[in-house]
């Protein structure tokens, strides 16, 4: 009884937000705080829908600007550094700040910049305003779940998780489609100009949605330390975002980056030990099952990876699907995802998160064994049946990695005020973009080994002398001898296209390979799962209490 009422107490700090208005602001108008949770889903959703349409409309931005594919390629590193600068640096910020001064201002830089990007003259400037963008607009992930936490009625919370997922997963998986009716029928300026239009409204909810913060009487804290993790934590991301690219440590440059973040990211150790910051609590850090469920969110990005990288990977390179057709096999199973969402919330109220995400990561590594049964003649109608499965996953994993980690974190109290939810909700969006980045060097560096050992093993076999092969030849030679000048073009021809389909082959196996690799990254953490504590707090608890 005693441990409820405690953590009764706690949820009931957590759930009150911010402080009632003193009787010099009864005449600023009033806020409506949906409205604000509004405002802060649609930001975390623009900065979502922003960088996978930078990502994905690389190559068209490639074409239409004349930039060359090294080049082009730190558009997106540029983009996300910043955001894994803002989005832990953001924390000191709204200590000192506040959400509402925070979110509209980086909101209006960051519409200023999407529109202003198009018209960037020449690579370094569209860089700059990259950059720009990005620092501005990593700001709304952190911000969004602090303020959500802080507002909403506690017997509402898991509706408002369900919310943010239906908001990330379904900008995750439509995006794909947009950026290819772009291309079709508008330009690669609309990539930059979704945002610009977007941001506006956001900025109308966080003015009438989010209330001035009080002036405070605690002393400010201080940024360095802040300054110290932030730029640390950014260069690490961009090496391992260009590591593959630039074959890790035989690179000056990924050096150079991975030796000044580390450098960095001792000496915000060494100023914490020094000169704590009484500001910023991470007594969350000594709970296991922070940490266990902190892995989650990695985990969860991981598996995601199979529609993000694997499969619109293979239909480009196996069957030369356009970005429009890559779009559409992939971004119906936003559809159903919305839907289902809403039903888990429900079945978390009666049941349990922790075993929700489980039951998810088990759902989504049964449909990356069944992808990884796939061979060349698979377009994008084979991929339909199973993409429903990996929705019900991601939705069953999504909800229960946030609910369970809100709930993990109620319980050891970080959540009593908005500066120790801006900490912890900073914390888990470090997990999610590093991790997640982590995730994509680790798949990307796996398919690239694993496809040049399935081309090595496919070579020993497709040799000349063999008669196998020699009938091959002969039988593509025969058929292009029609179309061809004479013999010696149809089976220069004919080696060609033999050459085309061992790297095909090759491709499709190393893909194979990379579906089995999520399944046992799932099975790693669904064993690391046996190591949580048993929880205290139930969302049913939450909706029942006064």
């Amino acid at each position: 009884m005693a441990q409820a009422s405690e953590g009764a107490s706690v949820i009931a700090s957590a759930s009150r937000g911010a402080p009632a208005p003193s009787q010099s602001s009864q005449s600023k108008p009033a806020t409506n705080p949906y409205v604000g949770i509004l405002g802060v889903f649609l930001g975390a959703g623009i900065a979502t829908l922003n960088g996978r349409l930078l990502s994905i409309g690389l190559p068209d931005l490639r074409g239409a600007l004349g930039f060359g594919f090294d080049e082009a390629s730190w558009l997106p590193t540029a983009l996300n550094m910043a955001m894994m600068f803002s989005g832990v640096f953001v924390v000191f910020l709204s200590v000192a700040f506040g959400p509402r001064k925070i979110l509209f201002t980086t909101a209006a830089i960051f519409g200023v910049a999407s529109a202003l990007l198009p018209f960037a003259s020449n690579y370094r400037g569209m860089l700059a305003l990259v950059a720009i963008a990005g620092l501005s607009s990593g700001t709304f992930y952190s911000l969004t779940m602090t303020f959500v936490l802080t507002t909403l009625p506690r017997r509402l919370i898991i509706f408002g998780i369900a919310a943010y997922a239906s908001d990330i997963v379904f900008i995750s998986n439509i995006a794909s489609a947009i950026e290819g009716w772009y291309a079709e029928h508008l330009s690669w300026h609309w990539i930059f100009w979704t945002a610009a239009i977007l941001t506006p409204l956001m900025m109308l909810c966080v003015y009438w949605g989010i209330p001035r913060k009080p002036p405070s009487t605690d002393p400010r804290p201080s940024w360095r330390g802040f300054a110290y993790f932030s730029f640390g934590v950014s260069l690490l991301y961009g090496a391992l975002d260009q590591g593959e690219r630039l074959y890790w440590l035989n690179s000056g440059v990924i050096v150079a980056m991975l030796a000044a973040g580390i450098f960095l990211l001792a000496a915000a150790l060494a100023r914490r030990i020094s000169q704590p910051n009484p500001t910023l609590k991470l007594a969350f850090l000594n709970h296991r099952n922070i940490i266990i469920l902190a892995l989650s969110v990695f985990a969860f990005r991981f598996v995601q990876l199979s529609t993000i990288v694997l499969v619109p990977g293979f239909l480009s390179n196996i069957q030369q699907y356009r970005p429009l057709e890559t779009g559409n096999a992939l971004a119906w199973v936003a559809v159903p995802m919305f839907a289902v969402v809403w039903l888990v919330a429900l079945i978390v109220i009666y049941s349990h998160s922790r075993l929700i995400l489980a039951l998810g990561l088990t759902i989504a590594a049964f449909g990356c064994w069944m992808f990884a049964h796939l061979d060349t003649s698979w377009s994008g109608a084979s991929f339909e049946t199973v993409e429903v499965l990996l929705a019900c996953g991601f939705a069953c994993s999504f909800i229960g990695l946030i609910g369970s980690l809100v709930l993990q974190g109620l319980e050891a109290g970080v959540l009593s005020s908005a500066a120790n939810a801006a900490t912890y909700s900073g914390f888990v969006h470090f997990i999610r973009l590093f991790g997640g980045q982590v995730g994509v060097a680790i798949m990307t560096h796996f398919l690239a080994v694993r496809e040049k050992f399935h081309s090595n093993l496919l070579g020993l076999h497709v040799q000349n002398g063999d008669w196998v092969t020699d009938e091959r030849l002969r039988m593509l030679s025969s058929g292009l001898f029609a179309g061809s000048s004479g013999f010696e073009e149809a089976q220069s021809r004919a080696l060609g296209i033999l050459g085309q389909q061992v790297r095909a082959q090759a491709y499709t196996l190393a893909t194979a390979d990379g579906f089995i690799l999520v399944g046992w990254v799932v099975v790693a953490y669904l064993l690391l799962m046996l190591f949580l504590q048993p929880g205290k707090l139930s969302y049913l608890d939450l909706r029942n209490m006064k």
